[in-house]
């Protein structure tokens, strides 16, 4: 029944939800930045994304091994953007992830380019093929990113006097 559907609707639709996913990404970050953060909120991202990987139990998903080592390559290179705009700043005996204004531009920029390079491979590699890659871009972004994160937050953690008891 799906196989009938032609392919250019799968990346239409695979990009509204791109968009929609980025936009919901964007509102939840700009929240967060409101509340102070722990360890839980900044490990389970990747954990949850991880469930992902499950689409490869699909022929249609799977990739080759050269363009898994490219979607990594380009995932560990866009995460040293976010990594770069990550800081934490102390609120009393709190924690918080500090609002750069960049994040919303770097997060708008990876969506752009995550729809125009969709749009431009969609003709020489498969929707499903290309799903694929963009979740392995997109987990080798998430996780470099999360653990620099959890890194500088068990840092500054450790200079926060406790609290009296």
């Amino acid at each position: 029944m799906l196989s009938n559907i032609p392919s250019h609707y799968y990346v239409i639709g695979s990009t509204i939800m791109a968009i929609l996913m980025g936009s919901f990404v964007m509102v939840v970050r700009m929240r967060a930045s409101k509340k102070p953060t722990n360890e839980k909120k900044i490990i389970i991202p990747p954990i949850a994304m991880s469930s992902g990987a499950l689409m490869f139990l699909f022929p249609q998903f799977r990739v080759p091994p050269m363009q898994i080592l490219e979607a990594a390559a380009v995932g560990v290179v866009f995460s040293t953007i976010l990594i770069a705009t990550s800081k934490f700043e102390v609120k009393g005996q709190d924690i918080y992830l500090k609002r750069s204004k960049a994040f919303v531009f770097i997060l708008v920029g990876l969506l752009i380019f995550r729809v125009v390079a969709k749009m431009i491979l969609s003709s020489s590699i498969d929707v499903g093929e290309l799903a694929g890659m963009f979740w392995i871009l997109a987990f080798a972004m998430l996780v470099p990113w999360r653990i620099a994160m959890l890194l500088q937050f068990k840092k500054i953690k450790k200079t926060i006097p406790l609290k009296n008891m």
